[in-house]
């Protein structure tokens, strides 16, 4: 009877102590998101500020300026928003998906294949990925001045089909979720390597696809070194760029409210492509937990 007693009272305990433990992870877990969300609270209580309201410190309660930051950016013609955030949209989305398409079959054909220089290949792409950007910039510039590309956006766009560190990324989760005897099984039914690739792989790596496409989106529209170097006319300035100008503006024409309006559209896309994304990451931790 008291080994029972004494059983209930540990299992009892056990679960107080659990409680507190997950209140707790909840509690710092709020916290954090808090944290996380209250730049971009401020962000948009700022683009409904007039710039004399914001030069008066922080408030967290919106203004009434909205609809005059967003008339006084969409109408200042040094600072075409509209036409930049397309161009910006064009680049970032042609590099996400160039570049998880190309690193997925990359990744397809070190892990599915067996040649003899297989190892050395690996070890070159991964020797690539430690190369930054900055050493290689002049070259590249030079070579697109005497190529006549400079002023587009393919300089921006095809490069992204060789990453190194996308391919790296889908390459170790290819080897946890895709076993070799599948593609076999495929191969031994008739289906040809691209049709294996297309309608078997990529959909076990969609999790590893939708990552890879949001921080390689956010990655290229974040991008303002190689772009300004390339993009001289007003017409094919991406977003970050028209953003960097308004640092030269005359601090006397300077508005703060114009500033976070900018910000704001700067931000839009970047959470709409997150949203879209974002279920195939969630589908895909469910299912991997499922499976487990």
């Amino acid at each position: 009877m008291s080994t029972e007693t004494n059983k209930k009272k540990a299992d009892k305990s056990d679960k107080i102590a659990l409680y507190i433990q997950r209140t707790l992870c909840y509690i710092v877990l709020i916290l954090l998101s808090i944290l996380c969300l209250f730049s971009f609270y401020v962000l948009l209580i700022n683009t409904t500020r007039s710039h004399p309201d914001i030069q008066k410190g922080f408030s967290l309660i919106p203004g009434k300026s909205f609809l005059v930051n967003m008339k006084n950016l969409l109408t200042d013609k040094q600072l075409p928003v509209l036409s930049g955030m397309a161009n910006s949209l064009l680049v970032a989305s042609g590099t996400a998906i160039l570049s998880v398409y190309f690193s997925a079959l990359t990744a397809y054909a070190i892990h599915a294949y067996n040649f003899r220089f297989k190892k050395l290949a690996f070890t070159f792409i991964m020797i690539i990925m430690m190369v930054p950007t900055q050493v290689s910039a002049l070259g590249f510039i030079k070579q697109m001045s005497d190529m006549h590309l400079m002023n587009s956006f393919i300089p921006l766009v095809v490069p992204s089909i060789a990453s190194p560190v996308v391919f790296f990324f889908i390459k170790q989760y290819m080897d946890s979720v895709l076993p070799i005897e599948l593609v076999e099984a495929a191969r031994i039914d008739g289906a040809h390597e691209f049709r294996i690739f297309n309608q078997i792989v990529l959909p076990l790596m969609k999790p590893a696809i939708a990552v890879q496409a949001i921080f390689t989106f956010v990655a290229s529209w974040n991008n303002y070194f190689i772009p300004s170097l390339l993009l001289n006319k007003d017409s094919k300035k991406t977003l970050p760029i028209l953003i960097a100008q308004l640092r030269s503006a005359d601090f006397l024409k300077f508005d703060m409210g114009k500033v976070y309006m900018m910000l704001g559209f700067a931000i839009l896309p970047v959470i709409v492509v997150y949203l879209c994304l974002s279920k195939f990451i969630v589908r895909g931790v469910t299912l991997g937990g499922v499976k487990g």
